[in-house]
């Protein structure tokens, strides 16, 4: 079976590579005339702690948000317009990261912190849902799967994306009044998508 998956597959490359290229702007080096020594160096390059936060928070979380991808992708073989929008509700939510990502590095060490943490939870709860519609629509019709995939392949991998959402939820729920569990909450989600990755690979044998 012939794989028609390649434009969308390649198109999305490229669109994640220059959303995790985008986060990159928010990193700012002192002015020359601000800095004159090197204590004051260290001292502005510890109060930009946020930003290097939210920086690697969201570089990472779009690295695996991309391995997902393309693992999502391994088992599509055929596409139809549903799948294509889906795809592309998924790009169109990966590249608006880098805006709540400014809004945290910015202001989650003020008082302005818990609606920065909501916006930037709540970002990748609609991510979550995007990548649990596009693979129900994908697992609908077998047709549109490899050659081969099992019923109980399919079942792991939606129950794979589901366990993810209520977690996202807690976060966003809790992130106006607890920004910093929530914060944690997003980090332990990372861990927990890279090993699941691994599950979804496992789903191809």
């Amino acid at each position: 079976m012939e794989k028609e998956t390649v434009r969308i597959e390649n198109f999305s490359d490229a669109v994640f590579a220059i959303a995790i290229t985008l986060l990159v702007l928010d990193l700012h080096a002192p002015d020359t005339t601000a800095v004159k020594n090197g204590a004051e160096l260290l001292a502005f390059l510890k109060g930009e702690w946020t930003t290097y936060l939210a920086f690697t928070l969201s570089f990472f979380s779009i690295f695996i948000m991309w391995v997902n991808h393309h693992k999502i992708f391994k088992q599509i073989y055929s596409r139809n317009t549903a799948i294509m929008f889906a795809n592309g509700l998924i790009l169109f939510l990966v590249t608006t990261v880098s805006y709540p990502t400014a809004l945290l590095a910015r202001f989650f060490n003020g008082e302005a912190a818990s609606v920065a943490v909501a916006i930037y939870t709540g970002i990748f709860v609609l991510i979550n849902l995007s990548y649990n519609l596009l693979w129900f629509i994908a697992s609908t019709n077998k047709k549109l799967l490899r050659p081969g995939i099992t019923n109980s392949a399919i079942r792991k991998i939606r129950k794979n994306y589901l366990y993810g959402l209520p977690t996202y939820l807690i976060a966003f729920g809790i992130s106006f009044r607890f920004p910093v569990i929530a914060l944690a909450i997003c980090m332990l989600l990372l861990i927990f998508w890279a090993v699941s990755s691994g599950k979804i690979n496992m789903a191809q044998e």
